[in-house]
């Protein structure tokens, strides 16, 4: 009998399918992320005094200053490294003890920069506490890094649950208790850092932690590797949560805590969602084009592939949370918050173009491409600054968001006029 020959799928849609199966595969932990977010946000907004939401959001972007050098970047390059070697080996374990000790100098600056300035307010308790939730978290996160470099992404998923749930948790709890905010706050980082304990668990039954050894030398080769991607995380510091901030600082300053409540709830509902595509995008998208770094025809054909998917799916997911607005924001936040709905429009804008401009600055990440990552996220900053500076005296908090919008559709257009260049060069 004659069999049919086999056709096989177009190859934009077997990489459709391939990207959406996997993605389904970190639904578990991105919804879990998620949830614990908007929970987090709708006990702030209703249980906290007038300014909640937001000294929440500043106390979350001083944890971003602090973890972002480990998480952005050693992680980052840590689990470029650790994916093809076998656990265990000489050179896992190189790469593992030379990212905890690049970790642990890390840290140690910041309790230097803490301790001699420290946030306003904060007694040597506060400080205490707070050193030492970002220490265990960050412990966590490498271990979550390494889970995810061996494959182990049922184990990296439970993981993620059980953080949104401590997290949660821990403030939900503090809060309900009517604690001191300060107190809240330090219970939401301390229960976070507890996850490391399940993740040594989780490590140790992986064979992820076996051979290693206290106090081994550092290897200089490791060091640079790393250093790499330390480099871009240091941009990303400097150049996405430090302005994040300052601005935040600022807003605070000029409209007061109640007013300022009305751009976090619109910034608070962009983070819940791009939390969701950052975490999609990092374990499914990332991982798969730093395979293809060395074969730059797959690569370009996959990017693209993604980039045709997500531009519709993105503005049709961001269309409709801006039908809902009128209950959406009440439902997430509280009713005296529904009046950030006309802020909304020029967020959700400047979010689609991000969502797109990342898709080709991962490539940049991917090739560890220090300098032209680094000059991207400092142009970025620079336009940024500037229409701020313009649009906020004259807009009030609109400009905030004009000026979002205004960032990432310019950065979109530059990322792609780049690619178009570079693809005509070859």
């Amino acid at each position: 009998m004659l069999k049919a020959p086999a056709t096989s799928l177009p190859p934009s849609i077997s990489i459709w399918r391939g990207f959406v199966r996997s993605s389904l595969g970190t639904g578990v932990a991105v919804g879990a992320r998620a949830a614990g977010a908007l929970i987090l946000n709708k006990l702030f907004a209703t249980l906290a005094p007038a300014g909640g939401l937001t000294l929440l959001a500043q106390f979350q972007n001083l944890m971003a200053l602090f973890t972002t050098l480990p998480n952005d970047g050693v992680h980052v390059g840590l689990l470029k490294y650790l994916a093809p070697l076998q656990p265990g080996s000489p050179r896992y374990r190189m790469w593992l003890g030379s990212a905890v000790g690049l970790n642990a100098a890390i840290l140690l600056a910041g309790c230097v920069l803490l301790a001699v300035r420290g946030p306003v307010g904060w007694g040597w308790g506060s400080v205490a506490a707070f050193l030492v939730g970002t220490a265990l978290l960050t412990g966590q996160g490498l271990l979550g890094a390494a889970l995810l470099a061996a494959g182990k992404l049922r184990a990296y998923i439970a993981l993620s649950v059980m953080l949104a749930a401590l997290g949660t948790g821990g403030a939900g709890a503090a809060l309900w208790l009517h604690f001191p905010l300060p107190v809240v706050l330090s219970s939401y980082l301390l229960a976070q850092g507890l996850t490391v304990v399940p993740a040594l668990v989780l490590a140790a039954r992986a064979g992820l932690l076996q051979h290693l050894r206290l106090g081994a030398p550092v290897s200089r080769t490791a060091l640079r590797g790393l250093s790499q991607f330390l480099l871009m995380a240091v941009s990303t510091l400097l150049f996405g949560k430090a302005v994040d901030y300052v601005l935040r600082d600022y807003l605070l300053a000029t409209f007061g805590p109640a007013r300022t409540d009305l751009w976090q709830a619109v910034a608070k509902l962009s983070d819940n969602y791009t939390m969701v595509f950052a975490a999609v995008m990092s374990s499914v998208f990332y991982p798969r084009l730093a395979a293809l770094a060395g074969q730059p025809r797959a690569a370009r054909s996959y990017l693209l592939g993604v980039l045709a998917l997500l531009a519709p799916v993105l503005a049709v997911g961001l269309g409709l949370i801006f039908a809902c607005r009128n209950w959406l924001l009440p439902l997430l936040f509280a009713p005296h918050l529904l009046e950030a709905r006309q802020l909304l429009a020029p967020q959700l804008l400047g979010d689609w173009a991000k969502f797109l401009s990342w898709i080709f600055i991962f490539q940049l990440t991917a090739k560890a491409r220090t300098g032209p990552y680094v000059v991207v996220q400092a142009g970025s900053a620079a336009v940024f600054a500037a229409l701020l500076a313009v649009l906020l005296p004259r807009f009030g908090l609109e400009g905030a968001v004009l000026a979002h919008a205004g960032r990432y559709g310019l950065l979109l257009i530059a990322c792609g006029g780049f690619y178009l260049r570079m693809k005509n060069e070859e």
